[in-house]
């Protein structure tokens, strides 16, 4: 089986990861930073807006099942790329939407994907599109959040609504 990672931020990585775990072909979703300057970040750090990180999930997947083209049209789904430092009630550079790629080809693929997606909106996407450097996973407590917490008002009010559109939108990737 062939293995891929793909690096995304897409506003809060409670939501990213949960919205990741219902897909075919996912094999791990670890929530955490990526795109900062600051080693070893904590939550509490990265909150402060001023590590340059963003809060990400690093999701490896089997590109036979999920290719990353149809794992990006996905991303675009669950998040909204054209709010740049905002994604719902969620505020701040952390929440700031990105593609890192990994390899050339992503690179090549998500600027196609980007290309074919921008029409649908009505504003510029605002998901940016940046090499890959480092990640550097959540704290323990934050990783299956959703599953531990769906009575929270956050998972509720913000993830549930969003989850439920996934579902509906992107049937035949889900998971049986």
């Amino acid at each position: 089986m062939a293995e891929e990672i793909a690096t995304l931020a897409g506003g809060c990585f409670w939501c990213t990861e949960a919205a990741f775990k219902l897909l075919r072909g996912v094999l791990e979703v670890v929530p955490g930073y990526a795109g900062g300057h600051v080693p070893q970040p904590t939550y509490e750090e990265v909150c402060t807006g001023t590590t340059g990180h963003r809060e990400a999930v690093q999701v490896r997947f089997d590109p036979e099942v999920l290719p990353y083209a149809d794992l990006l049209r996905y991303f675009f789904a669950v998040h909204d790329p054209t709010s740049g430092d905002r994604q719902g009630p969620d505020v701040g550079p952390q929440y700031s939407p990105a593609i890192f790629y990994h390899s050339e080809a992503q690179r090549g693929v998500a600027e196609a994907v980007m290309r074919e997606l921008a029409p649908r909106y009505p504003r510029p996407i605002a998901t940016q599109l940046l090499p890959f450097t480092t990640f550097y996973p959540a704290e323990g407590y934050h990783w299956d959040y959703f599953a531990r917490h769906p009575e929270a008002p956050y998972c509720r009010l913000v993830i549930a609504p969003k989850l439920e559109k996934a579902r509906e939108a992107f049937r035949p990737f889900l998971r049986p």
